[in-house]
């Protein structure tokens, strides 16, 4: 029924976002509900309510942040919405949002109560799904998925779930853009290995063939990253990037191999042992000394019945 007068309810909601917090608030919810339905979520696009919601949200005492932050995931659903946060159509102008809104992801508190920009993580993966959201958030000289990646150890699950999305749907640029993912070497091999090493603490033989920001973390007891989406998303993301020679070299040189060896030992999710054994597979039909005999997934059963992979 609301959808049918949409062409008037839309823009009225819309405008409403400026009034005062008793006004604003039951509008910007309306909007977030209504825009869980693409159509509609399609006709805010269309009616500007993309840079509506950011003019807003930077206005001083905004008092609807976090539910502005919601309209937006619902609104980037659609590659309308990415298109318009991105400022596509905007030369001069293209990227400004998303600067703002890693930057406030980034300054914001996670341990604040509520924890307003939080959802800015969802909005991260959604535009990350697009070829010319990947490449904004690449740009060596914007530096955004530095700013980013360094969010991952924040005790926010959404947080981190969002950071480690984003990270995966960057490497997909990897075939091209990977000199720009290795320059941020010492925070991506982190944000990818840790929550695949397994609970162990490794070895000094092990940690001293680690970047220290690696074996420092190694060396002691740590909290799993309980999320299997997480270690999934991280798994995906370092098997794009071995796809490369120069991402194979990376890998081997925070000594990789060793800690998927270690954390796949340790792991008993299938979904999650799926994507390790993705890896072992390539790592045999790809990496020097490896012999072609291994095209199955390169895991052995000993005798005591543990799981081992194939160096």
């Amino acid at each position: 029924m609301l959808g049918k007068c949409c062409g008037v309810l839309l823009p009225s909601l819309s405008r409403l976002l400026a009034e005062k917090k008793e006004v604003s608030e039951p509008a910007a919810e309306a909007l977030v509900n209504l825009s869980q339905n693409s159509d509609l979520a399609k006709k805010m696009v269309d009616t500007g309510v993309v840079e509506t919601a950011m003019e807003i949200l930077y206005k001083e005492n905004c008092e609807i942040t976090g539910l502005l932050v919601m309209l937006l995931v619902n609104l980037t659903q659609l590659d309308a919405g990415i298109d318009s946060l991105l400022q596509s159509g905007d030369e001069k102008m293209k990227g400004l949002y998303i600067m703002k809104l890693v930057r406030s992801f980034c300054t914001s508190s996670s341990e604040r109560r509520g924890d307003p920009f939080e959802h800015v993580a969802s909005v991260l993966v959604n535009i990350s799904k697009k070829e010319a959201g990947r490449k904004l958030l690449l740009d060596p000289r914007r530096g955004l998925l530095k700013q980013i990646i360094r969010q991952f150890d924040s005790v926010s699950p959404l947080r981190k779930k969002g950071v480690s999305g984003t990270i995966r749907n960057c490497c997909f640029e990897a075939e091209s853009q990977l000199q720009n993912l290795l320059l941020i070497s010492e925070f991506l091999w982190p944000a990818l290995l840790l929550p695949v090493a397994g609970n162990k603490i490794y070895s000094e033989q092990d940690a001293s063939k680690m970047p220290l920001e690696l074996a420092s973390a190694l060396s002691i007891e740590r909290e799993p990253v309980a999320d299997p989406d997480i270690r999934v998303q991280a798994l995906e993301a370092i098997y794009l990037l071995v796809l490369q020679e120069a991402g194979r070299r990376a890998f081997w040189s925070v000594n990789g191999p060793r800690i998927l060896q270690v954390g796949y030992e340790d792991e008993g999710h299938p979904k999650v042992m799926e994507a390790y054994e993705q890896i072992g597979a390539l790592k045999c039909n790809l990496f020097p000394g490896v012999g072609s005999c291994c095209k199955r997934a390169a895991l052995v059963i000993n005798p005591r019945g543990h799981r081992t992979w194939l160096m």
